[in-house]
């Protein structure tokens, strides 16, 4: 049974940390260690995480760092694994898992002789866990890397990697600054190189409350709203233009020729009408709904992306 690391960074995450640890000791798959890394909690995060490791000292191995943000502690995580594990799941610290979350990973990551990638929807869930709907909706085509360039997918708490993906991403030193998120960085790290796979079955109780509410019961208007401003949100000051032109310096020598062409296309500046008329008519980058994309085209055209 290959071993799989569960990489968790937490913030002041007292609240609901235990049930999620607990989540991931209860699971199927047996041959599981975790590696925590704390990013400068003040709470009582780090004493109950210090007390699973006493508890679980063969299967818990904990740091305590200074606050330097989800990207970055993340990314010191994945620097920091275990040298014998095969995959790797990313965690949030207020979750619950479900308990073949890691056995069903492993049963799609197994099938990928590349860097591969792993995600699946969720139980969208209150503060008590109790059930709200599936969330997100499924993707409208494959996973790629057309995609990744202008959207994530891929819900980060579901992730698991393979080693070939996290020697991937490893590999380069990357400016946190110059990315939206560790998991949409990886989204479009192994799309570019590897295998994507989706699992339309939930993993994970994706619990609902004050500080990340993302869903719910939503009417129309809602959800037209929220998608507005999550495009201003990633869209403002180039932003996805940032995150594509840190990933043209770090992989450009390594990507086929489409996708090296598609890639510059977007980077290159759109100044006039014309220029971005030209644009759309060449691209093939595209987000995951009709709706979507016609906001897309849209920024585009007022020069927001």
């Amino acid at each position: 049974m290959n071993k799989v690391q569960v990489l968790m960074s937490t913030f002041n995450g007292e609240k609901y940390i235990e049930e999620q640890l607990q989540s991931i000791l209860q699971q199927n798959y047996h041959n599981i260690a975790i590696l925590i890394r704390d990013d400068g909690s003040n709470d009582n995060t780090v004493p109950i995480i210090q007390r699973y490791v006493k508890l679980y000292s063969d299967k818990i191995r904990f740091i305590k760092g200074s606050n330097v943000g989800v990207i970055q502690s993340f990314f010191e995580l994945l620097h920091l694994v275990d040298l014998d594990t095969s995959y790797f799941c990313f965690c949030d610290q207020d979750d619950v898992w479900m308990k073949d979350k890691v056995e069903r990973a492993v049963r799609f990551l197994q099938l990928s002789d590349t860097a591969g990638m792993y995600f699946s929807s969720t139980m969208l869930a209150d503060q008590s866990l109790c059930p709200i709907k599936v969330w997100p909706d499924p993707p409208q085509k494959a996973p790629h890397f057309y995609n990744a360039l202008v959207q994530n997918i891929a819900v980060g708490a579901t992730m698991v990697i393979n080693r070939a993906a996290r020697d991937l991403v490893t590999s380069k030193t990357i400016n946190p600054i110059n990315l939206q998120m560790h998991d949409w960085w990886i989204y479009l790290c192994v799309s570019a190189f590897g295998r994507v796979y989706y699992d339309e079955q939930p993993t994970l109780y994706y619990r609902q409350h004050n500080n990340n509410v993302v869903g719910g019961h939503r009417t129309i208007l809602h959800e037209l709203r929220n998608k507005w401003r999550s495009f201003r949100k990633h869209s403002g000051h180039k932003l996805l233009k940032k995150q594509a032109m840190e990933f043209n310096k770090l992989y450009a020598d390594q990507l086929d020729a489409e996708k090296l062409d598609q890639l510059k296309l977007f980077i290159q500046d759109r100044k006039s009408l014309k220029d971005k008329l030209r644009f759309l008519q060449r691209s093939k980058l595209y987000r995951h709904s009709f709706l979507e994309n016609q906001l897309y085209k849209f920024l585009i055209l007022i020069d927001y992306v």
